[in-house]
């Protein structure tokens, strides 16, 4: 997708979706990979989930949220196509230790807990942090940082969306400022 590919991460909550729509508003090229790349299987093998195991996805959050992966073989397909300058792929997978090496950069929003609570409050039931249940595992993920990438780039995202993106964008310029042949992890 791009001849530089950024991973933007970062616990429910935190911003991903936001950051996405609007950098796709600035004309930036945006893998959303909560809605292209996502399914539910096993985090080391990439097998589907289906039959029994499926149902108790649906019956425990945890079980669920740890194996919500990536399509490896799709996010490799998508860095390797050079035809843009940029690509950004936001979302969260728990297989991102399969394929993180192929990105240029890595940057985790972060907030505080309060404004989690307070962003996880206004999400409707149907989206992922909305129900009591998954509130309580997205606050609990969000003080271990156990599911997000260890050397990544914090964005302070309780900033305005406009300057996190500003940030990002900045960051990824004084990368490509830099010499392409290593990924850049901060």
């Amino acid at each position: 997708m791009g001849v530089r590919n950024y991973l933007i991460e970062g616990v429910s909550g935190t911003g991903k979706t936001s950051v996405a729509t609007e950098l796709q508003r600035r004309g930036h090229h945006v893998v959303h990979g909560d809605r292209e790349l996502a399914y539910k299987g096993d985090p080391k093998t990439g097998e589907p989930l289906d039959g029994p195991v499926h149902e108790q996805y649906s019956m425990d959050v945890a079980f669920g949220h740890k194996h919500h992966v990536w399509d490896v073989d799709k996010v490799k397909s998508l860095i390797a196509d050079r035809s843009r300058p940029v690509s950004f792929f936001c979302g969260g997978s728990r297989n991102f230790h399969r394929f993180i090496d192929l990105f240029d950069g890595v940057f985790v929003l972060n907030v505080d807990p309060d404004t989690l609570k307070r962003r996880l409050a206004g999400r409707p039931d149907d989206e992922f942090g909305g129900k009591p249940a998954e509130r309580e595992l997205v606050l609990r993920l969000h003080a271990t940082q156990e599911d997000v990438p260890k050397n990544a780039m914090g964005i302070d995202a309780t900033a305005p969306l406009a300057r996190v993106v500003d940030e990002i964008l900045r960051n990824v310029q004084k990368a490509t400022e830099g010499p392409a042949s290593e990924p850049q992890f901060w």
